[in-house]
């Protein structure tokens, strides 16, 4: 039996993705924010849009909880940045979290997928 996937409430479900979105984007190589923003732009096909308001907060938090870290570097363009890399506890988090994710896209395909006279 599946475990159940639950979220204390409708922000937990959204923090939470996004978070997945953005260890999943770093599980690739350390990335600057604008990198980051344009790697979860380009593989979600644009049905993301990381916006600034939203990321560099998100990435804060999970630097605060140890799953990212970051280094001032010179980026490509000559100008400083920021580039955040992911940790081992958070290649640990990125696996536990992929898990749940799987098992709501699952609960959610079973769901869609039960017809009329089935219900």
């Amino acid at each position: 039996m599946p475990r159940t996937v639950r979220y204390k409430s409708r922000m937990d479900l959204m923090q939470g993705t996004l978070d997945l979105i953005i260890l999943q984007t770093l599980r690739r190589g350390p990335q600057h924010g604008y990198g980051i923003s344009q790697a979860i732009n380009a593989a979600s096909r644009e049905a993301f849009k990381a916006e600034t308001g939203t990321l560099y907060p998100a990435l804060h938090r999970l630097e605060e909880k140890g799953w990212i870290a970051s280094e001032w570097k010179t980026s490509d363009n000559k100008q400083r940045a920021n580039y955040y890399k992911l940790t081992a506890a958070g290649r640990k988090r990125l696996a536990s979290e992929q898990s749940r994710w799987l098992q709501l896209v699952d609960a959610m395909a079973a769901l869609m997928s039960v017809r009329d006279h089935e219900a």
